[in-house]
């Protein structure tokens, strides 16, 4: 059965740039990994603790990526454009990015309830 990504209509463009900002800071920190068989690879060892989809990425990809998310219980956030995705980890564009490392995969979800809640992001402390 085909799975279908629905895009997320709530992401502002702040939150899209800070979501972009920590896809792009994790990979550099080898906090994240690209593609769509690497995410699989980390899903597959237990090691992936959110993806983050672009909606606009194949089919194929999506159909090879979402079953084993679901899965594993793995947390799908659906991103930016797969164009974008790619500029922010270094790659003319990307299907699928996926967060290893639990203190930036926990900023991220919180970027997720941001979007659907319209805020901007955590306070900053005076």
């Amino acid at each position: 059965m085909p799975t279908a990504i629905a895009a997320d209509a709530g992401m502002n463009a702040v939150t899209e740039r800070r979501l972009l900002g920590l896809l792009g800071l994790g990979v550099r920190g080898r906090g994240a990994v690209v593609g769509v068989e690497r995410v699989r690879d980390a899903a597959k060892r237990g090691t992936l603790v959110v993806a983050v989809v672009a909606p606009d990425a194949s089919r194929h990809s999506i159909d090879k990526v979402v079953p084993l998310l679901e899965a594993r219980r793995v947390p799908i956030m659906v991103g930016p454009s797969a164009m974008a995705l790619g500029h922010a980890v270094g790659k003319e564009s990307t299907a699928v990015v996926g967060v290893v490392d639990r203190s930036l995969a926990a900023g991220v979800l919180a970027l997720r309830g941001a979007s659907s809640e319209g805020d901007t992001g955590p306070a900053r402390a005076r």
